[in-house]
């Protein structure tokens, strides 16, 4: 293991430690705050009951499908605005504009467009992440130092060949970058979907602990989400992103 692995198992035994001290200090009955054995324990049950591994199976393909959708999309579109001035100042400037609204504001126009199904979800997840995508791969294009593009055309790289050789090579880990950024966005809009109409997943997980009042629940399903996101950020992504950025000598 790693430095910065055990820095990292360091730091979240810590927080759990002050979780745990904080609840033996306060006075928090177990609906306000529950202490982490009891959401450990909330976790262990939902295993044993097969709820949370179903849960967790729900949200995963959903994700999958939405983020891979959105991912696909804002790269090419991060691409075209990075190439084409037109299309930076077009689509550029109203994927900026709605950058500013959260994803939870999607949801009542899907739910009259799609009606109460996977598709209303599905489109949240989309619309969420593709913005984020397409502009951060839009920087790393338009980020690629100039002078790496006048020595490429100095040696007789042109059109198509300028894009293959230099340019999406040189734009590789900020599109990393933006794909790790998508992942967190099309999350938070997946719970804010699930939680919004019980469909499935971990977000019913959360409305059914709500609606029993067992906050132990609620917090096992908060506690699953967080371990997935560093798995898939740190596990995945992230090792692409920093085994990119070693090779291109953009760190130690």
């Amino acid at each position: 293991m790693r430095r910065a692995d055990l820095e990292r198992f360091a730091a979240l035994t810590a927080w759990l430690g002050v979780w745990q001290l904080v609840k033996w200090l306060g006075p928090w009955p177990d609906y306000v705050l529950p202490s982490p054995l009891a959401v450990l324990a909330s976790v262990r049950d939902g295993i044993l009951g097969g709820t949370l591994p179903r849960a967790v199976l729900t949200s995963l393909l959903r994700l999958v499908i939405g983020y891979g959708l959105a991912s696909a999309a804002g790269v090419l579109l991060g691409i075209g605005m990075g190439r084409s001035a037109l299309l930076e100042r077009s689509v550029g400037t109203l994927l900026t504009g709605l950058q500013s609204l959260p994803s939870i504001c999607w949801m009542p126009l899907a739910l009259l467009w799609f009606g109460l199904n996977e598709r209303a979800i599905l489109f949240v997840v989309v619309i969420a992440t593709l913005g984020t995508v397409a502009l951060a791969v839009r920087d790393a294009v338009l980020g690629v130092p100039r002078l790496w593009l006048r020595a490429a055309r100095s040696m007789g790289e042109r059109g198509p060949r300028l894009w293959w050789r230099v340019i999406l090579p040189a734009t590789l880990p900020g599109t990393l970058s933006a794909l790790r950024i998508g992942w967190s966005f099309a999350w938070r809009a997946l719970m804010a979907g699930e939680l919004l109409f019980v469909a499935g997943g971990l977000g019913q997980v959360m409305h059914v602990g709500r609606e029993l009042n067992d906050m132990p629940q609620v917090m096992a399903g908060m506690l699953v989400i967080v371990v997935l996101g560093l798995l898939f950020d740190h596990g995945l992504l992230g090792v692409l992103e920093r085994r990119t950025r070693r090779r291109w000598g953009l760190a130690e």
